[in-house]
């Protein structure tokens, strides 16, 4: 069963996402249909104002990410980025709306980064990544 802590944190993250998150996205949305390089700056702020807030709990709760919230991450950002890849690659995107999106993954790609160094070095945050092998036996013949 799930323990009160476990319950807090899974309410706190949700609010934070659900105000700052869905706020943000918003701001970046409308930016974005309206040509508005600085509104959707301000809705990247938000964003990052989630991803912080996220991880001011996660310090509180004496966690991490779980891997369910780092699968949904990664999965957005992929969608995202191949959303705007193709409507790039369409040629019909005005200049301010290629600069929102371009800052927009740039932010996300540096705290991301930033939060993997922060939290575990620069040898931990490779090693999330890069897992050992087992060594390759030769056989003779």
């Amino acid at each position: 069963m799930f323990s009160l802590r476990h319950v807090d944190r899974g309410l706190l993250v949700f609010s934070i996402w659900a105000v700052l998150g869905f706020l943000g996205l918003g701001f970046v949305l409308e930016g974005f249909s309206r040509g508005a390089y600085f509104m959707s700056l301000l809705g990247t702020g938000l964003i990052v104002a989630g991803f912080v807030a996220h991880i001011i709990v996660n310090f509180m709760c004496g966690g991490g990410f779980t891997s369910g919230e780092a699968a949904l991450g990664v999965g957005s950002f992929g969608i995202l980025a191949l959303v705007f890849i193709i409507g790039w690659a369409g040629g019909t995107m005005p200049a301010s709306n290629f600069y929102s999106g371009l800052t927009l993954f740039g932010v996300i790609i540096l705290g991301f980064i930033t939060y993997l160094t922060l939290r575990y070095g620069m040898r931990g945050a490779f090693s999330r990544f890069h897992g050992k092998t087992a060594p390759v036996r030769e056989t003779r013949r």
